[in-house]
């Protein structure tokens, strides 16, 4: 086991696109960086374009639609460093974006929510134990305007002709995690939110998508990073709380 007291953080689907920008931020920032991904060749690739000017930043193999791979990867973290700090809840996947709800399979749903929903889920319970050992986390779960029921049920909404089911449940199954972990972890200084990173350029976003990358990355790596009296069981976008 590495002796360190360095703040470490596991950023899930972090071999591209904000993953990587997140992961990328916090390496700069003198954390501990684990790249958590599900392809050996992209983590390593990732890990060798982020190292570099001191920059301590490792690999993990990680699918989060798989509840072996999670207890797996969680234990290889436990084992190399005995702690985890920070959780980004990162991986994310959108394959409904031309269904509507009434033609929406249960086959679609439940893939869309096994990489989601219930890998953000399931990593959070996992890691919830090593952040209690140094009384310290930090969760952040990126979820989407899409997700908002706020933005869903408002006609005037610039989201109202977007169809993508599975995913805009997935985000509100997430935000709906999101409360109930902050609800259960008050007072414990782990602090649970989640962010929209608005719409990003990657291969989700597409290339019409206002945003780098980099610019995405700045509210999560902020709610990474909070101070001890910082939100907890909020939803923001660009530092800022949105409806839920």
């Amino acid at each position: 086991m590495q002796s360190s007291k360095k703040r470490v953080a596991l950023v899930t689907g972090a071999n591209r696109g904000i993953g990587f920008a997140v992961a990328s931020l916090l390496a700069r920032k003198g954390l501990t960086v684990i790249i958590g991904a599900r392809d050996e060749k992209n983590g390593l690739d990732a890990q060798k374009r982020m190292s570099g000017n001191g920059r301590d930043v490792h690999f993990t193999l990680l699918d989060v639609a798989d509840p072996t791979s999670i207890i797996a990867a969680i234990g290889r973290i436990d084992g190399l460093f005995g702690r985890l700090d920070v959780l980004v809840n990162n991986a994310g996947i959108l394959i409904d974006s031309e269904t509507g709800i009434l033609e929406l399979s249960l086959g679609l749903l439940q893939n869309t929510l096994k990489t989601n929903t219930f890998g953000p889920l399931l990593l959070s319970q996992g890691c919830v134990p090593l952040m209690q050992k140094h009384d310290y986390g930090r969760i952040v779960n990126i979820s989407s305007t899409l997700g908002s029921l706020t933005e869903i049920v408002n006609p005037d909404s610039p989201y109202h002709d977007q169809h993508s089911p599975a995913y805009r449940l997935s985000k509100t199954m997430l935000n709906a995690i999101t409360a109930l972990l902050a609800k259960e972890l008050h007072g414990t200084n782990i602090l649970v939110n989640s962010v929209c990173p608005g719409w990003v350029r990657t291969d989700l976003g597409g290339p019409r998508a206002p945003l780098l990358p980099e610019q995405a990355a700045e509210t999560p790596v902020w709610l990474a990073t909070l101070p001890d009296d910082g939100p907890t069981g909020g939803f923001f976008r660009e530092h800022q709380p949105i409806p839920w």
